[in-house]
């Protein structure tokens, strides 16, 4: 809708997990860079946590579109509200493996494991990514998961397990001390600082082809004062300020503005 009147070939700050527009400040290249870490090096399993909107996600869609298919089979659970058996028969069912809804935890642990070892000999790993862990409700689920971990070798395991969700996920593992003692890697994603976020507001628009200087370095300052550096939140300000300045037939994104902006999404 404003595009052409900024000048601008898409929108920029859509909320939706696309890597194309990811900015990676320093917080993002580490995540990024442990999680790769867990999987090449087969470090079994590995924890990203972050608040509500800061990027997690998108982090997630990066690192399962850098899992090639003739290396890695991976199984990317996003929406974990699961109890147990349900959340084992989707991770089968993610890894292209046909198991009736009838069969027993057994079996299914049995065929689990079978894929493992199929993968292994065909020179590829198997990858679990389960974004939102946090939503996990019934708790005997970790327990679930530990166990698939014990699938391994002497000198290897037989698959990654990545768990990427809110804070508060760390809480419900700690409950877990076992489950806890098997992630090799831990992460938490901070929200941006004020110069990341210039950062991230320049890049977005950079990839979007704008041309030249649509907000100025005030209105930058305080979008970053008014998000709290959550990517997300940015996103939502930038958005409608584009949208408003349009309407409104500005020259640029100015302080006031994006004062407005903020003040209307807070009520």
């Amino acid at each position: 809708m404003y595009e052409l009147y900024w000048g601008l070939k898409e929108k920029p700050f859509e909320n939706t997990p696309n890597p194309r527009f990811i900015y990676f400040s320093s917080d993002h290249l580490e995540a990024i860079s442990r999680l790769t870490y867990a999987v090449e090096e087969r470090k079994g399993a590995a924890l990203l946590t972050g608040d509500y909107g800061c990027g997690k996600t998108v982090i997630s869609r990066l690192l399962f579109e850098k899992l090639t298919p003739d290396k890695y089979e991976t199984a990317l659970i996003t929406n974990p509200l699961l109890n147990p058996m349900a959340l084992l028969r989707e991770i089968c069912f993610q890894l292209n493996m046909k198991i009736s809804t009838r069969s027993p935890k057994t079996l299914l642990l049995k065929k689990l494991n079978e894929r493992f070892y199929e993968n292994m000999n065909n020179d590829k790993d198997t990858v679990i990514i389960i974004d939102e862990a946090q939503a996990i409700q019934n708790l005997t689920a970790f327990e679930e998961l530990r166990l698939l971990l014990n699938f391994q070798l002497n000198d290897r395991f037989l698959l990654t397990l990545i768990l990427i969700g809110q804070p508060e996920l760390r809480e419900k593992i700690n409950q877990f001390k076992q489950f806890k003692q098997r992630l090799a890697i831990k992460y938490h994603l901070n929200p941006l600082n004020e110069k990341d976020t210039e950062k991230y507001i320049v890049h977005r628009l950079e990839v979007a082809k704008a041309r030249g200087e649509i907000f100025t370095p005030k209105a930058m300052r305080l979008t970053w004062e008014k998000s709290e550096g959550i990517p997300r939140v940015i996103n939502n300000i930038c958005d409608m300020s584009l949208l408003i300045g349009f309407t409104k037939k500005l020259d640029k994104i100015d302080r006031g503005l994006i004062a407005e902006v903020a003040s209307d999404l807070d009520q």
